[in-house]
């Protein structure tokens, strides 16, 4: 009951990456148990500062039942003038409750939880959108760490990829992202400086950039029936969004501080364009079609950190890995 353990970042990537097939089974099984409504997921809570309006500290708290019964919330920086610096853009810790008492029992590093959470999501809804695990080619959009982790998760799970074309603004970044595809994954890629050749005759698009607005505005932007994976969230236009089949992680979570889904139930004034949640499509619930472009936004749950915190967790304390604090906590006793 008072054992508390600290995971750094070196072991949960390596934990991570020696277990994607089963992480991407974890997120899926996390999003059905939301969906069945065995979890808690409060709102997000935005730390902003005056003096740097891009830059921001979110709190996510959550509870997840569903036989794992933690609770935790994971506190995660984006910082974009990180890049500039050569660092990374977030950094995240994860803090794991006791479901039974409340006490916490463990911290984690959490930005390699948090990117492979997210990869996992992206992978398993091009899976799902898609029907297989084949794209002829597979357009990446930013060139960053979650764009990294989101193709090592496509490798994972043994995508077929024809090739992999990279667009960043910063020519460096893409070329390093597209070195890394074909060594690393062996997957052929390279990069391309226009935004409209990149995505044009892609199957999938991968948005993973630091866009605070839309930049993404021509309603042809993209194909009828090309996966987009809108993790970014704010790349694209409401009038794109319109004209698409949207499919949210949380509809009531996405629709708030201007993603993309956001703007367009601002600019229409209703949700008629919103087709249904990936467990939804997951179940047979919603279905999409080849007529229009297939946009998955997911806004990112707290009950994905601590499922895939608590798998990390749990292999880390089995294999030894885990760092126990001991007396911990000052006072066990009341009196």
């Amino acid at each position: 009951m008072y054992e508390f353990s600290v995971i750094g970042g070196k072991t949960a990537r390596e934990i991570i990456g020696a277990g994607r097939q089963d992480i991407v089974d974890v997120v899926r099984d996390t999003y059905l148990a939301h969906h069945a409504g065995d979890s808690v997921n409060p709102d997000s809570y935005f730390l902003r500062f005056p003096e740097k309006p891009d830059a921001r500290i979110i709190a996510l708290p959550a509870h997840l039942g569903a036989g794992a019964d933690v609770s935790g919330i994971k506190w995660i920086s984006s910082f974009p003038a990180n890049i500039e610096r050569g660092i990374p853009r977030a950094s995240a810790a994860l803090l794991l409750n006791d479901y039974e008492t409340g006490y916490p029992f463990a911290c984690l590093e959490a930005s390699q939880i948090s990117a492979a959470r997210t990869a996992a999501s992206a992978v398993l809804a091009a899976e799902q959108l898609t029907g297989g695990r084949t794209a002829g080619k597979l357009t990446v959009v930013g060139a960053g760490i979650i764009a990294r982790n989101i193709l090592e998760f496509f490798k994972s799970r043994d995508w077929q990829v024809g090739s992999v074309t990279v667009h960043d603004k910063n020519e460096e970044y893409g070329s390093a992202l597209a070195t890394h595809t074909t060594t690393a994954l062996g997957y052929p890629a390279g990069t391309e400086s226009g935004l409209a050749a990149a995505v044009d005759g892609a199957d999938v698009v991968v948005l993973a950039t630091t866009a605070a607005e839309p930049y993404i505005l021509d309603p042809g932007a993209f194909a009828p029936g090309q996966v987009v994976l809108n993790i970014s969230l704010r790349d694209i236009g409401p009038e794109l969004i319109a004209g698409a089949y949207n499919i949210l992680d949380d509809v009531e979570h996405c629709m708030k501080a201007n993603t993309s889904p956001h703007l367009a139930e601002q600019k229409y004034g209703d949700r008629h364009f919103v087709t249904g949640t990936l467990a939804q499509f997951i179940r047979g619930e919603v279905t999409t079609g080849g007529d229009k472009p297939v946009i998955f936004s997911p806004f990112g749950l707290g009950v994905l950190d601590l499922a895939v915190g608590l798998h990390v967790f749990r292999t880390a304390r089995a294999s030894g890995e885990a760092v126990e604090i001991a007396d911990f906590f000052g006072e066990t006793t009341r009196w």
